[in-house]
């Protein structure tokens, strides 16, 4: 079983947008989106400029799961959810 630390992150897009994800290495995954080598689809037009939440704590189950909830939320959910962070 692995035993690594997951992390739910919100990052903030060049149009303003917010984008969320899953990972076990921030830093890296941040880089992999401002690159486009590896990162995800959504930031094919637009850049990654900051991540703006994270979440530490979690298996890969819990991380799915929370990335889940935080999807199903609005814009000012969201919003609210980084301000209180």
């Amino acid at each position: 079983m692995n035993s690594s630390e997951w992390y739910v992150y919100i990052v903030r897009a060049s149009d303003q947008t917010l984008y969320t994800g899953i990972t076990t290495d921030l830093d890296r995954r941040l880089a992999e989106h401002q690159s486009g080598k590896g990162g995800a689809k959504y930031f094919r037009g637009r850049d990654a400029l900051e991540m703006v939440f994270t979440e530490s704590k979690h298996t890969r189950s819990t991380a799915s799961k929370r990335e889940a909830e935080i999807k199903k939320l609005t814009r000012y959910q969201k919003l609210s959810l980084i301000e209180n962070n």
